[in-house]
């Protein structure tokens, strides 16, 4: 799916922030973050939406997820974290290949938005990624 980014990310052919990566998934920094810690999650193989996951992989992103949102949590110290997932256009997807958001939330950090509009520096997400890898104990 070479016009697909995440594809290209999984590829090595465009650049990401990883968190974690196993056979199966990658976890890296969302470019446009909602707030400091935005992480995405995305299976290795193309669906654009969760009606076109396997359910063997729709498992490991289930039984991860869990893993990542603690790590999330934990490297930002949050008092709460967001994990959403979009399907469709009509639902606020942007990128049409399945990815789940993790966003940690302060208390009183108000208003929410689900895609920030303004591209993070690479220098505050390879730092975000490397405190969240630590949470992940991933080094």
């Amino acid at each position: 799916m070479s016009h697909c980014i995440f594809c290209q990310i999984i590829a090595g052919q465009s650049p990401a922030h990883k968190v974690y990566e196993d056979e199966h998934l990658l976890a890296f920094m969302d470019l446009f973050p909602a707030g400091p810690g935005h992480a995405l999650l995305i299976p290795k193989v193309h669906a654009e939406n969760i009606f076109e996951l396997d359910e063997a992989v729709m498992a490991r992103i289930g039984a991860f997820s869990q893993k990542l949102a603690t790590a999330v949590k934990t490297a930002f110290a949050a008092d709460g974290l967001v994990v959403f997932q979009l399907n469709g256009e009509a639902a606020g997807q942007t990128v049409f290949h399945y990815h789940m958001h993790f966003l940690p939330r302060m208390a009183g950090n108000n208003p929410m938005a689900m895609h920030g509009k303004v591209m993070a520096e690479a220098a505050v997400l390879a730092d975000h990624a490397a405190r969240i890898r630590a949470a992940l104990g991933e080094g």
